[in-house]
């Protein structure tokens, strides 16, 4: 039973895609509810670099844990050719942790008066043409006029939603307790390793006395993925490091014609399938999309959300694909483009949020190089 008056918001999800949908959900003057699993502040699997196009959302609405700032970047591949770009003028990326950032967002929305409630893990969700049931593993059912489902690609609003995906990768990643030398030689470089197989990748992204250091590759070779992690490490000289934690997590991008919005249900973030195919780059999507839904909910224009991520996000992610179907056919090509001034200067401004992953394909050498590769 309903024990309570209906909320005009739920948002199922308490990650960056659904705290932005709550802080603008309740700065519309939309009394708002966020259902969260775990309890803020909680780990989560992510490499934690914030390009440009997050850093100014975050930066509007949130004081940024940054636990460093990147001005350099060294390339290898497969662990060979390697070469390092400094950036001119600003940073590229800002590090976090994600346990850090999610709480900050958490903080925002409860200061811009959303309701978080922790340890509040959803069942189901049934509705009518009026509102929308959620019900929690302990029974409670919570009445929402909307609902905002940003509780990950796995999660029951992804499924209620019938969201289908196209893409499916797995990432692996190990935090690394790094030694002073560690953070001298880190500081302020990240290092992206194009991988032995179609499509994959790895990095190191330094967080002050700890090191990110991950792979991610096709859904489906979970041993040759785990073996690419141990020979990346070890090839970087880190097998005798602490590590703090190990983790593996799964990204999904939608297909293109995968629904956003079923009745009163819309899903945003990871939820939606929503990032970008190439890097898999997430929470600047996660942040734009949980943005847009929040104020489609508040002002009830559900379909508003589905046109705005239609025109914002989709191209970004038809062009990423396109990225990936190049790299993954000739890596050495994207290799060798990162170290000539176009495909650096490309990578600086989309790495800063200048230009839009749709903008650097249609740089013409980027563009050409592409078409060619189909």
């Amino acid at each position: 039973m309903i024990a309570e008056p209906p909320w005009d918001v739920a948002v199922i999800g308490g990650g960056p895609a659904g705290l932005a949908a709550a802080y603008t959900s309740a700065k519309a003057g939309a009394r708002t509810v966020v259902l969260e699993r775990a309890t803020h502040p909680r780990y989560k699997t992510c490499g934690g670099g914030l390009i440009g196009t997050s850093l100014a959302i975050a930066e509007s609405h949130i004081q940024v844990p940054g636990r460093d700032t990147i001005d350099a970047v060294t390339f290898t591949r497969n662990g060979r050719r390697t070469f390092t770009r400094h950036a001119r003028r600003r940073p590229l990326l800002t590090m976090v942790r994600r346990d850090d950032f999610d709480h900050a967002w958490y903080e925002s929305a409860v200061a811009a008066g959303a309701t978080v409630r922790q340890n509040s893990q959803v069942r189901s969700l049934t509705q009518t043409d009026e509102a929308v049931t959620v019900t929690l593993v302990d029974g409670t059912e919570i009445a929402a006029g909307a609902v905002v489902g940003a509780d990950g690609s796995a999660g029951i609003t992804s499924r209620h939603v019938g969201v289908t995906f196209e893409q499916q990768d797995l990432g692996l990643e190990v935090e690394i307790a790094a030694t002073e030398q560690d953070r001298r030689q880190w500081r302020g470089r990240v290092l992206l390793d194009w991988g032995p197989h179609p499509g994959s990748y790895g990095w190191v992204f330094p967080k002050d006395d700890e090191l990110t250091v991950g792979v991610i590759m096709t859904k489906g070779h979970g041993a040759e993925t785990k073996q690419y992690l141990q020979d990346f490490v070890a090839r970087l000289g880190l097998t005798d490091r602490k590590v703090v934690r190990d983790s593996g997590h799964l990204t999904r991008c939608r297909r293109p014609d995968s629904p956003l919005r079923h009745g009163r249900v819309i899903v945003a973030g990871d939820a939606a399938g929503l990032l970008e195919p190439w890097t898999r780059e997430g929470i600047s999507f996660a942040l734009r999309s949980g943005t847009a839904a929040g104020a489609a909910a508040a002002a009830g224009d559900l379909p508003a959300y589905e046109r705005q991520v239609a025109e914002e996000l989709v191209p970004e992610m038809t062009a990423g694909r396109r990225m990936l179907a190049a790299y993954s056919r000739r890596p050495l090509l994207v290799h060798a483009a990162m170290a000539t001034p176009v495909g650096w200067r490309a990578f600086e401004m989309f790495c800063r949020g200048e230009i839009a992953m749709a903008e650097v394909i249609r740089q013409p050498v980027i563009r050409a190089a592409v078409s060619l590769l189909g």
